[in-house]
């Protein structure tokens, strides 16, 4: 219990306790045997004095303190009743109707504009109100004007959805054609602002922009159908006639327009029936009962006809609406043309029948005649050998009994006309042999070394009297063919190569091709243009007639012929300028050692047959290169070795071939490595596959090898390692055309 009310005045406590003070004052003096204690009750009163004192000052400065406070909270006050007064002047200057609602979705204010129009429900609209009682008020208003078909509780539930949404605007039709535009925005603190805008007078003009836009294109709408070539009528989705154009009046003459309008379909079709004739099966029942279908029409195409002069393609669309169009074309005149386009047509097929049989009668006199050519020819051919070859025996035996060196001259120039005669002969008995089909082809199987050696003999004086260079490229790849026809169309294509290159070169070379042998003659003559490369193969055909030898043009003739009756596929490539290719497909005899004959069970470790592959081996080490070269060649495929990249590079413009694949050694000497080799001959002969063979362990090779998707096969070689990639080397695919490098740039004959 304390000494003093707390309640008190800070003075009525200092009194109280001064009066405390002097009374005890007074029981010391009165009491002097009691000294000892009165002394003590001194000490502690003048201790609570002390204390009182302390606490007086603390109850002054609390004072203080809580009257600075009472001033700033006044202040405050006024300041938010100040703020809250600018913020309810500053909505109430805003010509929307402003409505907010704290995160509760409570009523905090609004102005005087909001909901005004809603006069019904503006009274209650107070603060607190939640905003699911504001949308029940709204909706129950009966200013309120609702959409067709839907109820006062489902424009409730929709609005109460929507107010979900981040953003919403939407409009609000009410009675006597106002309209509201209502907007609903999200505070930072999660509040709703709602704004409310009159936007009477801006949608009462875009509807009557809206009907002057639907006047106007309903003018060029009938304009446009006024135009058309076409008769049109238009029917909305309750069948009613709505418009036509002016086609109308002169096609079918229906009743006149404004009389015509809101005519329902039947009605119209009832009118029209009698001058109308249906076309095909179709009549005007089924066009009733598409017009009457339920669900969507498809589109329908049909013709009729009126008074049997006229005749109308008539094509009926469903519109959108559910409506439909029926349009009318007068095809009159193509029907008509028709007509007499049939008419033609059987007059032109009884001539064209007529014409077939006298071409056939001509034809087949023709070919008698051919025959009768032939025969001729044949016999005459036979004929005239015999003489020949006794003219060639007297004259081949005048130089013994000759001196004269002018006589030996003219008997030496008879000899080669005689031979040349003697060729001519022979090409026009293969020529009539062929064109009878009296040719027989012993087809067999033949190595194509028995072909090229004795040609290799017999042709390389004729291409050096001219100053020009002939390489054969010998293989021994087996075929099936005929033996002397084969070597005729090889001397033929040879010889005629020789004929028509002035500088150069001439080289003969085979390629395998899948199951195929593919024999190329490439020379650097002068070319054929495009023009001429079909003519070429025709019966004394010549491209230079004033080249004196260019013979008689038989020689293609019978490459072509001989070709087609031994199935071998004939191709040509040349460029004008550059040069020409003439390849010939042979099949290749199979033979026990041919992979495609293996059985099932064969050893799976065999070695690939790599019979007629051509491989290029760089390798300055000559033993090394001799033992690389014995292990490919024991598996069927040809080596050509080089000592180094110069070496390579030569050898390759030499021989005028892409190899099949490459073995390069990656330290040459001086000059390319073989990586850089690999690079150089991957400019002009792309994807061949190649390895490189290096002891060299350090990791730039092996990175460049990586670069350049190499095999790196290192020292001492591995023959397993190389097997490997002999039997990843693909053979060479079948081609009917393409474009390789003949010569060096500078080697070009013009």
């Amino acid at each position: 219990m304390s000494l003093i009310n707390p309640a008190d005045t800070v003075e009525r406590q200092n009194e109280k306790l001064l009066q405390i003070a002097r009374s005890l004052m007074r029981r010391v003096e009165q009491k002097n045997e009691q000294s000892g204690l009165a002394y003590q009750q001194f000490e502690r009163a003048a201790l609570l004095e002390t204390q009182v004192r302390e606490r007086t000052r603390e109850l002054e400065r609390t004072l203080d303190l809580l009257q600075d406070s009472n001033a700033r909270l006044e202040i405050a006050n006024i300041e938010t009743e100040t703020a809250r007064s600018n913020l309810t002047e500053a909505i109430e200057t805003i010509s929307e109707g402003f409505a907010l609602f704290d995160t509760d979705d409570r009523l905090v204010l609004s102005n005087s504009r909001f909901c005004r129009d809603l006069l019904d429900i503006e009274a209650d609209l107070l603060a607190g109100l939640p905003f699911e009682d504001y949308v029940s008020l709204i909706s129950g208003s009966r200013f309120l004007e609702l959409p067709d078909g839907v109820s006062r509780d489902e424009w409730a539930t929709l609005r109460i959805q929507r107010h979900g949404d981040e953003h919403v605007v939407f409009n609000v039709a009410l009675i006597w054609d106002r309209w509201l535009q209502v907007s609903e925005h999200r505070t930072s603190r999660g509040g709703t602002v709602i704004l409310q805008t009159d936007v009477t007078e801006i949608i009462r003009m875009e509807r009557q922009e809206r009907d002057k836009m639907r006047d106007h294109q309903a003018e060029i709408l009938q304009a446009t159908l006024d135009h058309l070539n076409q008769g049109v009528c238009i029917f909305d989705h309750n069948q009613l006639l709505v418009g036509w154009n002016k086609k109308m009046d002169g096609m079918l003459a229906p009743p006149r327009r404004r009389a015509a309008i809101g005519m329902a379909f039947s009605t119209l079709m009832d009118r029209l029936r009698d001058d109308l004739d249906f076309h095909d099966g179709f009549d005007a029942e089924h066009l009733r009962k598409w017009a009457d279908h339920s669900i969507r029409r498809r589109p329908m195409a049909f013709e009729v006809s009126r008074g049997g002069n006229q005749v109308f393609n008539v094509f009926a669309q469903e519109m959108p609406d559910r409506g439909f169009v029926i349009s009318f074309t007068d095809v009159t005149a193509e029907r008509e043309a028709a007509r007499a386009l049939y008419e033609m047509n059987e007059f032109l097929e009884r001539r064209v029948r007529d014409r077939t049989e006298k071409l056939g009668e001509a034809l087949s006199e023709a070919e008698r005649a051919n025959a009768s050519k032939s025969r001729f020819v044949a016999a005459a051919s036979h004929d005239l050998l015999q003489p020949l070859s006794a003219a060639k025996l007297f004259v081949s035996s005048l130089p013994d009994k000759v001196d004269n060196p002018e006589a030996l001259e003219v008997i030496a120039k008879t000899e080669t006309a005689l031979a040349g005669a003697e060729q001519i002969i022979e090409a026009l008995l293969d020529i009539s042999r062929l064109d009878a089909g009296k040719a027989v082809f012993n087809v067999q199987p033949l190595s194509l070394s028995q072909i090229f050696a004795p040609l290799r003999d017999e042709l390389t004086p004729l291409a050096a009297a001219k100053g020009i260079k002939l390489r054969i490229v010998n293989s021994d790849l087996r075929v099936r063919s005929d033996p002397g026809y084969l070597r005729r169309i090889v001397q033929n294509l040879v010889s005629n190569a020789i004929r028509y290159t002035e500088t150069g070169r001439v080289v003969v070379g085979v390629r395998r091709a899948g199951t195929s042998a593919r024999i190329e003659v490439w020379d650097t003559g002068r070319g054929i243009p495009e023009i001429d490369q079909i003519d070429i193969f025709k019966e004394f055909k010549r491209l230079d007639a004033t080249n004196s030898e260019a013979g008689l043009g038989l020689g293609l003739a019978i490459v072509e012929r001989a070709c087609m009756g031994l199935g071998h596929s004939l191709n040509l490539w040349s460029e004008p300028g550059t040069g020409s290719c003439f390849t010939v497909m042979l099949p290749l005899e199979k033979s026990k050692q041919d992979p495609q004959t293996h059985s099932a069970d064969s050893s799976p470790h065999a070695h690939k047959d790599l019979n007629g592959l051509l491989l290029m081996l760089v390798e300055n080490d000559p033993q090394l290169a001799n033992a690389i070269s014995m292990m490919i060649e024991s598996q069927g495929a040809s080596v050509i070795h080089a000592q180094n990249a110069s070496e390579a590079l030569a050898l390759l413009d030499e021989i005028e071939l892409v190899p099949d694949a490459m073995l390069l050694d990656y330290q040459l000497g001086p000059g390319q490595t073989g990586t850089e080799l690999y690079e150089e001959v991957s400019k002009t002969h792309a994807n061949v596959p190649t390895a490189i063979i290096s002891a060299n362990r350090t990791k730039e090779l092996k990175d460049a090898c990586k670069r350049l998707a190499l095999p790196l096969l290192k020292k001492p070689i591995c023959k397993d390692a190389l097997s490997v990639f002999l039997e990843q080397i693909p053979m060479a695919q079948p081609a009917t055309r393409y474009t390789p490098r003949l010569l060096r740039g500078d080697e070009h004959p013009n």
